[in-house]
């Protein structure tokens, strides 16, 4: 596969369209849209569905994944040759959950992007979904739920975090008065992150209560949740490190029942890219620290 053939067709699924590429290329349209069908030729398979925005099949997504691994080693390659100067830096992509995202991702990133001439793009994703920008080849690594390694990837436990079901003292005066009962939390509103988060509606069943429409406010923000709650907007599962000085301050309280840690991963291209490398190691040393052992 000719490599610059691949590196196009992932510059279509990343720009959307085709006129997008063939300017980040610095192309003609119909340059490109000839590079495009002469790989999907030798390939013998279509590659992109001309779509709004274009996206990839899944024979593209192999081409695309190929794409992206093909640029770091070429990167890599290039700087260790004293070419680095007349080459663009490289972009790693990754896939990062909301709350990690929010609470200890971006120190470990920021160290790596210290000392290694890269630009970083951060996909921000619910952590059961993650995975799917890492097998798309969207990305080339991602903090994810799921411990089954990915087909070319190496898998890293991370840690925990721990949430703990809370709400405002206005909420509990509002919703429930005689105390959090199974009938108050079928009626009360909670906060979700978005229509995938699940992770309420699995505390509210653990807690006896099976009401799938039960009211909801979607907050697609980590920090944001806990500032609804703290309005008494809805109640909703907080990191336990964001609860604790507003338990103790009086401006949240814990609802009881069970607190729900949810298990991370490190999930990554084992191809042997010292850049990847790089960010693994700093990504796994701040989890270590930052994360409760799974």
């Amino acid at each position: 596969m000719d490599p610059d053939l691949a590196v196009t067709v992932a510059a279509v699924v990343d720009e959307g369209t085709l006129d997008g590429a063939a300017r980040r290329l610095h192309l003609t349209p119909s340059a490109l849209s000839q590079r495009v069908k002469t790989l999907e030729e030798q390939l013998g398979q279509r590659l992109l569905v001309r779509s709004r925005p274009v996206r990839a099949t899944a024979a593209g997504e192999t081409v695309v994944r190929f794409a992206r691994r093909y640029e770091t080693l070429a990167h890599e390659a290039q700087h260790e040759l004293g070419l680095g100067g007349s080459t663009p830096r490289t972009r790693i992509a990754v896939a990062v959950n909301a709350d990690s995202l929010a609470a200890w991702f971006l120190e470990p990133v920021a160290r790596f992007a210290q000392t290694h001439d890269v630009e970083v793009e951060m996909h921000r994703h619910d952590q059961d979904r993650t995975v799917d920008l890492l097998e798309s080849g969207a990305v080339l690594a991602a903090v994810t739920s799921q411990s089954t390694p990915v087909a070319g990837c190496r898998s890293t436990p991370l840690g925990s975090m721990v949430f703990a079901a809370m709400a405002s003292p206005a909420w509990i005066d509002r919703w429930a008065p005689e105390g959090i009962t199974t009938d108050a939390l079928a009626r009360a509103p909670r906060i979700d992150y978005d229509r995938h988060d699940g992770l309420q509606l699995a505390w509210l069943r653990a807690q006896g209560v099976h009401s799938p429409d039960a009211p909801r406010h979607l907050v697609p923000s980590t920090h944001d949740i806990t500032r609804a709650v703290e309005l008494g907007l809805g109640w909703a599962l907080v990191p336990q490190t964001q609860a604790e000085p507003l338990v103790t301050s009086g401006r949240l309280v814990p609802l009881g029942g069970p607190e729900v840690p949810a298990a991370f991963f490190w999930q990554c291209w084992k191809g042997g890219s010292a850049l990847l490398d790089a960010l693994t190691q700093e990504v796994v040393a701040e989890a270590r620290v930052r994360l409760q052992p799974a």
